[in-house]
């Protein structure tokens, strides 16, 4: 497997991550239990690189628009990547 697959997999994976992320934030949690155990888990993961994005960007009608920009901005950093090593 050429690296460039390897790395392209990783960013679809991480891209993946932040969509649970945010359909995970729709559901209710309760202190212990397996969603919030999971969330907990995705938002150490996910967490950090949203963040960037959210204080950048203020929610509009209470909508974070973050993880779509994120998304977005992490499919572009693959692209650059994969076709550098390509």
């Amino acid at each position: 497997m050429r690296i460039a697959n390897v790395i392209d997999s990783l960013f679809y994976f991480y891209e993946i991550l932040i969509i649970v992320w945010c359909l995970i934030s729709w559901i209710p949690r309760r202190s212990g239990s397996v969603i919030d155990d999971i969330a907990s888990v995705l938002d150490r993961i996910v967490g950090p690189y949203l963040r960037v994005f959210q204080r950048i960007i203020p929610p509009v009608g209470g909508i974070d628009f973050s993880p779509i920009i994120a998304v977005l901005v992490l499919g572009l950093i693959k692209r650059l990547i994969v076709r550098v090593l390509v």
